[in-house]
């Protein structure tokens, strides 16, 4: 499989091409608009918490059912900013070999993560969705969105719990990524769209923003209280 993938050219290899994820997320919408607007067989789902805006965005501006897709990074010891791979809620693990077998983490530690992201999940999903089953997603069109792609193993994580609930096809909606990893998810997916792309030897998600802060629990939940929750039509 390689995915379509659209972007925006004049958005190309840019910094600061978005003040805000509010803004983002209505120039994925606008792309997103002509091929999904009010079909019946789609629903969005944000990652939590940077892509719950730019999620909510699309949702409101194609007419598409809500929810959240829980996946959350398994952090390297000693440094929350890097990952070794992403857990899912329904307990999917993908692991970064690569990665692992350079810094040499040893099972006991990877199981040690594994269990503590297993439990802040758990606790996401009572927070802010109450516990519910995930949605039904089979013979549906999943749209995946985040705030932007880094390394993409949450991502990556995403498009595989989506494919395991039986989505029919698997769209990934990023304001920015860099090149490489637009790439390996072009391989996962059915189709990507991200507006600014970026081929630069350090990355940073943030660099597409002029106003950037990382979204707190509290956030979020003020965001979905705001709409009104995730929707829960065909929930498991």
């Amino acid at each position: 499989m390689s995915a379509s993938v659209h972007d925006i050219a004049s958005f190309r290899n840019r910094h600061h091409v978005f003040e805000n994820r509010l803004e983002a997320g209505k120039v994925l919408a606008r792309m997103l608009v002509p091929e999904f607007k009010d079909r019946e067989d789609t629903i969005v789902l944000a990652i939590p918490s940077g892509g719950v805006p730019i999620g909510l965005i699309i949702s409101r501006e194609l007419r598409l059912p809500f929810d959240l897709m829980l996946v959350r990074k398994l952090q390297i010891p000693g440094n929350t900013e890097a990952g070794f791979g992403a857990l899912t809620l329904d307990g999917s693990l993908f692991l970064n070999e690569e990665l692992l077998a350079y810094i040499r983490l040893s099972k006991g530690d990877i199981e040690k993560e594994r269990r503590t992201v297993e439990a802040e999940l758990q606790k996401r999903n009572q927070r802010f969705r109450g516990g519910a089953s995930p949605p039904l997603l089979e013979n549906k069109t999943v749209i995946l969105a985040d705030d932007g792609l880094a390394s993409g193993f949450t991502m990556t994580a995403s498009i595989h719990a989506a494919r395991s609930h039986k989505a029919r096809s698997v769209v990934v909606a990023v304001p920015t990524a860099p090149f490489g990893t637009i790439g390996r998810i072009q391989e996962l997916a059915d189709a990507v769209y991200c507006p600014n792309i970026r081929k630069e030897h350090s990355f940073a998600v943030a660099a597409a923003y002029k106003f950037w802060y990382d979204l707190s629990h509290e956030d979020v939940l003020e965001l979905l209280e705001r709409r009104g929750g995730p929707d829960r039509p065909g929930v498991a």
